[in-house]
């Protein structure tokens, strides 16, 4: 299970989401756990087709997609745990919230 921090900027942005966006980033984070777990497990080397994808322009910022306009940006950081990945949260939102 991977292990993650977050900035409080973007726990702000999290309790600002509607009840519908909340769930829909739920939903997305659930894939994305999957997916990583998958990762660590060795049985897959990246995010399934149009959950994540870097953001232009900066050098470590990913983007995990979780509705048409739902954006979370995250970088991965070092492990904490042996083996498993480390994820850094930035901001949750609309499109509003990209660099």
């Amino acid at each position: 299970m991977p292990t993650y921090t977050s900035r409080a900027r973007f726990r702000r942005d999290v309790a600002k989401l509607t009840r519908e966006q909340h769930q829909q980033f739920t939903a997305a984070l659930a894939l994305f756990i999957a997916d990583l777990s998958a990762m660590e497990a060795g049985d897959e080397d990246w995010f399934r087709d149009g959950l994540v994808s870097k953001l232009h322009g900066t050098p470590s910022l990913y983007e995990l997609r979780w509705a048409q306009d739902g954006r979370a940006t995250f970088a991965f950081g070092d492990q904490r745990r042996p083996g498993r990945q480390h994820i850094h949260w930035h901001r949750c939102g609309t499109h509003d919230i990209l660099p």
